[in-house]
């Protein structure tokens, strides 16, 4: 099994973020030598009043502080985008990582994002998957031909092949049937999304194995997102990171988004979904999820808007120390 870490590229409206930036920088390094095996960043437009590094030019910027680790979206909203764009970018990103890029793509949600790309959401599913393809074939370094429903390439090749053959492995997120059975057919995993709890997973994950069998595509691993603090102490590790976490789940509303804390807590909502505690009780959920869902690809998000970085820098040492157990 190994860890990766979901770094949090968010921030509330009164941050100064130009000032975050070695804090970024130092955990990455922080994770390299804990032994953290991959860093992924998430992805929005238009998230005003909370603040977000755009995902590209952050992940360019820190892949030097992890050099020798994957990089990658969790999740890139892919349909909004031109394809072309986005295989260009993970090219360059391939080589700028030695071939150790990973896109994690999803159709995303949010009304306010599709608006202002002009692209409908009922044409979500239909992009991503014609998008997927025409990467695929930008990525063999040939020449293209592509007249599909949304895109057109003619007889033009990419600017930079990646390292990788065949170009970066493409995670696909998604919860209901039919997006993981998209995983399954046009993806090299299912990226598990860190809000999904395990009453939805598990019933999702018989979906995923029973595709990857009749589509005969075994993926590259079974990765998992997870909201995951380890304090020195179970009893205070979830006050610890309370408001933050309050703050993070509270900004869908910003959004214009139902809050996925709307009629609950956040102690109930948290429950088979945040993995939060001391050393010992978070070995144990972890192993509770490899026995259950077969995860052997941990991406811990360990600070949210206004978590303090030294109570993120010592829970990601906590899970490296973990991990070197597994």
């Amino acid at each position: 099994m190994k860890v990766g870490l979901f770094i949090n590229t968010q921030w509330p409206e009164d941050v100064n973020v130009a000032a975050q930036i070695p804090a970024l920088v130092e955990q990455v390094r922080v994770c390299r030598d804990a032994g953290f095996k991959s860093i992924w960043f998430p992805h929005h437009w238009l998230t005003a009043p909370m603040q977000m590094l755009q995902i590209m030019p952050a992940m360019a910027y820190l892949a030097a502080a992890g050099e020798g680790m994957v990089f990658g979206p969790n999740i890139l909203i892919l349909p909004p985008m031109n394809p072309m764009h986005v295989a260009e970018e993970a090219a360059t990103m391939d080589v700028l990582t030695g071939g150790n890029y990973v896109l994690g793509a999803g159709l995303g949600y949010r009304v306010p994002e599709f608006t202002a790309f002009n692209v409908p959401l009922s044409d979500r599913a239909s992009r991503f998957s014609e998008a997927v393809t025409l990467m695929r074939k930008l990525w063999t370094g040939e020449t293209v031909n592509h007249e599909g429903k949304h895109f057109t390439v003619r007889d033009a090749g990419i600017s930079v092949k990646p390292i990788r053959a065949g170009g970066p492995p493409i995670y696909v997120a998604g919860l209901v049937d039919t997006a993981i059975r998209r995983a399954a057919r046009i993806g090299d995993a299912w990226l598990v999304a860190n809000a999904s709890s395990l009453a939805e997973i598990e019933p999702g994950m018989k979906t995923y194995r029973a595709a990857i069998a009749e589509y005969n595509r075994p993926p590259l691993e079974f990765p998992i997102a997870r909201e995951c603090y380890v304090g020195s102490n179970h009893k205070t590790a979830f006050e610890e990171c309370r408001a933050a976490l309050e703050y993070k789940y509270a900004a869908y509303g910003a959004w214009g988004m139902t809050s996925p804390l709307e009629g609950t807590t956040l102690d109930e909502f948290a429950k088979e979904r945040f993995i939060i505690g001391d050393k010992e009780s978070v070995k144990d959920e972890i192993l509770m999820y490899k026995e259950r869902l077969g995860s052997d690809h941990f991406i811990m998000r360990s600070q949210w808007p206004g978590m303090p970085q030294d109570k993120t820098i010592a829970s990601i040492k906590r899970l490296g120390e973990i991990f070197a157990t597994l």
